[in-house]
């Protein structure tokens, strides 16, 4: 955290917030509207856990005139920080807050899924936990649902209770249209073009649990959402179960008439 301590004054813009926004490594943060930061209800609580909490406050609206030392304004820049990212956990779960960061996310700002079968979709930043310094922040992506680490080690270093357990899932709920469809790819391990016997095995379990689901969401008439594969074998198949059943019922039958 300390490489974002400026040395000197001269590396201060005229608003702290648009110094914080453009700093290395805090590429993930949206700017947090001034009437947001300024209505103490939104801040409720932060005081017991920001150092120089008031001092904090007053150096991110831009209304600080402490003549401090260096030590003195090292801290309280540090306290600054802390507090705008815990209030900008609260601030990106509102409309305003959800608007920018949709736009971050629609640039993939805040990088691409590594995973070969999701194709480069965008990632969004999560935290594991709501309580500081627990957790670094994470990214999710919502096509394969899984989590990933930052690339960058700047990135790492940010505190997950900064975005919130709950934005990632928020953002969906508000943007319903933003689901992307989910990855249904999946690497299948071969040695010279045959399939690793482990994981053929499992790769058989799944497709036959895959393809049970599959002929009982049929038969509901339900939209499977899988991808069609060998629909000739999966049609002969639903025959061979008709004819089954069939048979099972020829046989109640008989053996009804015989007792």
């Amino acid at each position: 955290m300390e490489d974002y301590v400026s040395e000197s004054d001269s590396d201060y813009t005229s608003y702290w917030r648009d110094w914080f926004i453009s700093s290395r490594g805090n590429e993930y943060f949206c700017e947090i509207d001034e009437d947001y930061l300024t209505d103490r209800f939104n801040l409720t609580g932060l005081n017991t856990e920001v150092q120089y909490y008031q001092y904090a406050l007053d150096l991110v609206t831009d209304v600080f005139d402490l003549d401090c030392d260096d030590e003195m304004r090292e801290t309280i820049e540090k306290s600054a920080r802390h507090l705008y990212g815990l209030v900008h956990a609260r601030y990106i779960v509102t409309t305003r807050g959800l608007t920018k960061m949709l736009d971050k996310y629609k640039k993939a700002e805040f990088g691409k899924c590594p995973r070969v079968n999701c194709h480069s979709h965008p990632l969004l930043p999560m935290g594991l936990s709501d309580v500081p310094n627990l957790k670094p922040v994470k990214l999710y992506c919502a096509r394969c649902e899984d989590i990933y680490n930052p690339k960058s080690s700047r990135h790492a270093a940010i505190d997950g209770a900064y975005f919130g357990t709950s934005f990632h899932n928020i953002i969906f709920q508000v943007y319903p249209a933003l689901i992307p469809a989910k990855s249904i790819e999946r690497y299948i391990p071969r040695v010279y073009g045959f399939k690793v016997h482990s994981s053929a095995a499992l790769v058989r379990w799944q497709n036959a649990k895959r393809d049970d689901m599959r002929r009982r969401l049929r038969k509901l008439e339900i939209e499977t959402g899988f991808r069609e594969e060998n629909d000739e074998d999966e049609e002969e198949e639903e025959e061979e179960d008709m004819d089954f059943d069939a048979a099972e019922e020829r046989l109640a039958i008989t053996n009804t008439a015989a007792a």
